[in-house]
């Protein structure tokens, strides 16, 4: 099964691409990932990648893809895959198309936006050992206090409010049209995210095997 897995920051994508992997046995696959192993391989397109990298910009569509296009060829993926942070627009859903890839489903994680802004901002992640708590869902048992190593906690720059709320309006208006791209194709799926991680991964199961 090839698929594609989508949704705004925080929906929950990493840990779904996850079960889905183990169920299916099939990697998941995300754009990061990707360039990082071109990049520590030393392959031509990942010496291309870190040269805009060193260069502080952004890689190209054009050399994502063709990463993305080598990964996709090697024996890891040759009996499925799940696709996670690409296609992020829809020339790049369209160069996916033109590489002759065959999408079967389209997953959209799909989560209110202040749902998102509550569970990303409720982060707290040690300032010493990396420990992850949430105010709401995984607190520590003294307030920003780590229980493993006693270091102060801190909410990262990401998971601040204002910049959770910069994030959801790119990915609004960049990545969520590649939705209606599949929706025209007949591939996409929408599961309502759940409070609970299981919930949600029972719903995605059951519309998993409607594919």
């Amino acid at each position: 099964m090839n698929l594609i897995i989508m949704g705004a920051p925080g929906a929950g994508k990493g840990t779904q691409s996850e079960n889905i992997s183990a169920k299916f046995n099939i990697p998941a696959i995300s754009t990061g990932d990707i360039l990082r192993s071109a990049i520590k391989g030393g392959t031509e397109l990942g010496k291309q990648a870190q040269s805009y990298i060193d260069a502080g910009k952004l890689v190209p569509d054009a050399v994502v893809i063709d990463i993305i296009k080598e990964h996709l060829a090697t024996d890891a993926c040759k009996n499925g895959f799940i696709l996670d942070g690409f296609p992020r627009s829809i020339p790049q859903a369209e160069a996916l198309d033109a590489m002759g890839v065959q999408i079967d489903a389209v997953l959209s994680l799909e989560v209110p936006d202040e749902t998102i802004v509550t569970r990303m901002s409720g982060r707290r992640t040690c300032l010493k050992c990396g420990a992850s708590y949430h105010v709401l869902y995984k607190p520590s048992a003294t307030a920003d206090v780590c229980d493993k190593c006693g270091a102060e906690l801190v909410i990262r720059a990401d998971d601040k409010p204002e910049t959770v709320l910069n994030r959801l309006n790119t990915f609004h208006s960049q990545t969520e049209p590649v939705k209606s791209y599949y929706a025209a194709k007949g591939k996409l799926i929408c599961v309502e995210g759940q409070e609970e991680v299981a919930d949600t991964t029972k719903l995605v199961f059951e519309a998993l095997s409607k594919v």
